[in-house]
């Protein structure tokens, strides 16, 4: 899950930069990648996987 919402910020990032655009002076194209290398990261630690050991 982390990970497609890491390559929808990423595509909404190249968009951005692709067209000039900010969005005001919080979201920017450096906000947008950023939010998309922590949820690469969290992906590959494994976060929202939905891995749960077995219960006897």
């Amino acid at each position: 899950m982390f990970a497609l919402v890491a390559a929808l910020l990423f595509l909404l990032a190249l968009i951005f930069e692709i067209a000039n655009v900010a969005v005001g002076g919080v979201i920017t194209v450096a906000t947008l990648g950023t939010a998309g290398l922590l949820c690469v990261a969290l992906h590959l630690m494994g976060v929202g996987a939905g891995w749960s050991p077995m219960k006897k």
